[in-house]
């Protein structure tokens, strides 16, 4: 729990930090075609960020380095650290640098919806310039993350993130004024973003005597059994981004500022996420991968057990919670300057949808690892491919629906300019995400079964989380006020009211846990040898 707690915590003060700056950028910029070219152009380095560094990258990099840890000298280790390195770091310049020769292109490939807006696409591309290189320092952020992590240092990979927001929110605030285009300084941002994120973890990878000197050795035995276990996982992730891609592909022939109001609801979803789901993930994969090299089998089921069970005390009121709020948590947070009424209608509606793949979304960062300490890439990834297809394939389906919904069911200005004219069809898109979540997290439940190796999930738990849920749900019903209060109230009423309500939702569950027998020390984790 100390490891989890430490990770949760500086999570939490990047998250916090992350909302100010949603909010900056809110007030700032709002939603509109501004802030669709900026979403876009830090998009696109990000999804690769996730196939290089938290993706297949990172999952072959962690257990490798943790056997070499656990079954070689310290010589050993830090050859296999260079030698990654060099090999990562050579790969990302060639990336980098096709990137941002190519980012025009880029744009019309991923956006053709901008190429009706000639101002939208330039300032996309311009950004997209910029922006890139942030895939090179990232990528290696991450490696650094990875080696600190397997060291049982958990605090300071979780707290770089909180870079980007101050990076931001400084490019914003104090820097945007300075450009023709405002929005542009915020892609400055993100690159020096990138560069402080590397530098702060520099000292502390020397102090511990892990610090790279990039080697690019491809045949290096390490390095080879990297890129072996990345090959499956490389195509998973690959397939993955095309999904993503293909989401922004759809969101830029819809109504202008789609891409934002997306945004604006993934960051409120991406909150309890980031805070629990990845922090889990990021905890039990080292140590997982410790116990599947030891063979303590039954260590390792415990750890698998008291992660989804206590994945499932969070994830479930966290998405009962934020849908029952999703409009005056948006007004609160973003209704300010530049963003209108309808831009917190619309984002609300977004995060709704996301709302319902939440438990599935925590879920699979808390299974994936199961398979990925055990060096079993292959099974996670066709499962992901599965999810990733059904997803594409339910894009098409719910946003036309949501579309044809809101013009009426007969359009007669033809389809592209049905999805165009219609603000709401963007959440299909997210409602597309949750169920392709579902799918992910129900395929790698099952497939543990085949190890024998399926969560023993206590039923008494579902029934009290269940309980609590309800209770919770329709405290919030009864306690918070209708949306026009809202819209009409002032920024410090706003802030003290949802603070009341979600307060009130919390203890309500909190109390009817206790009252159902639920104690603290069932929720510690396993001691482990």
């Amino acid at each position: 729990m100390r490891s989890l707690f430490s990770f949760s915590s500086m999570t939490l003060v990047s998250r916090v930090l992350g909302f100010v700056r949603d909010v900056v950028l809110a007030r700032w910029f709002g939603a509109g075609p501004a802030m669709d070219a900026f979403v876009f152009a830090f998009k696109i380095p990000n999804f690769l960020r996730r196939l290089f560094a938290e993706g297949s990258f990172s999952l072959a990099f962690v257990p490798v380095l943790n056997e070499y840890r656990e079954k070689h000298d310290h010589a050993s280790l830090k050859s296999l650290i260079d030698a990654t390195a060099g090999s990562l770091l050579a790969v990302l310049l060639v990336v980098t640098g096709l990137g941002v020769f190519a980012s025009g292109w880029v744009v019309t490939l991923f956006a053709p919806g901008f190429l009706d807006d000639p101002e939208r696409f330039q300032l996309a591309t311009d950004m997209l310039r910029v922006t890139f290189p942030y895939l090179l320092f990232i990528a290696l952020t991450a490696l650094a993350g990875g080696i600190l992590n397997t060291l049982g240092k958990f605090a300071l990979p979780a707290l770089t993130p909180a870079l980007l927001n101050i990076a931001l929110i400084t490019a914003a605030v104090a820097f945007s004024p300075m450009f023709e285009e405002p929005v542009k300084a915020l892609a400055w941002g993100v690159l020096a973003a990138g560069i402080l994120q590397l530098a702060v973890q520099l000292p502390v990878l020397a102090r511990h005597d892990v610090l790279p000197f990039p080697k690019p050795d491809f045949r290096h035995s390490g390095v080879r059994r990297i890129m072996k276990l990345m090959v499956p996982t490389l195509f998973g992730s690959s397939v993955a981004q095309v999904s993503l891609l293909f989401d922004v592909f759809f969101a830029s022939l819809l109504a202008s500022g789609s891409l934002a109001w997306l945004y604006y609801g993934d960051r409120l979803m991406e909150f309890p996420l980031g805070m629990f789901g990845v922090a889990l993930s990021v905890v039990i994969l080292p140590t997982l991968s410790s116990l599947h090299a030891r063979n303590g089998r039954e260590q390792y089921r415990a750890v698998l057990d008291w992660a989804v069970t206590l994945g499932l005390i969070i994830a479930l009121p966290a998405a009962v919670g934020l849908a029952m709020v999703a409009e005056p948590l948006v007004i609160t947070l973003f209704h300010h300057g530049a963003f209108t009424d309808r831009d917190a209608t619309m984002a609300a509606w977004a995060l709704l949808a996301y709302c319902l793949g939440l438990p599935a979304f925590i879920g699979v960062k808390i299974l994936a690892p199961a398979y990925f300490s055990r060096q079993d890439t292959k099974t996670p990834v066709k499962v992901a491919v599965i999810a990733l297809v059904a997803n594409m394939g339910l894009n098409m389906v719910f946003v036309v629906a949501i579309a044809q919904w809101l013009a009426g069911g007969d359009y007669a200005g033809g389809f592209l300019a049905m999805l165009s004219d219609h603000p709401g069809a963007h959440a299909g898109l997210a409602l597309a995400s949750s169920v392709s979540g579902w799918i992910n997290a129900s395929l790698l439940w099952r497939g543990l079964r085949h190890e024998s190796l399926t969560p023993r999930l206590p039923w008494r738990r579902v029934g009290q989380v269940a309980a609590g849920c309800l209770a919770m749900a329709l405290a919030l019903q009864w306690l918070q006020p209708e949306v026009e209060r809202w819209l009409e109230a002032a920024t410090m009423w706003r802030v003290g009211a949802i603070a009341g309500v979600i307060g009130a939702g919390a203890a309500v569950y909190a109390l009817v846990l206790v009252g159902t027998g639920l104690r603290p020390r069932h929720l510690a984790r396993p001691q482990t040898p």
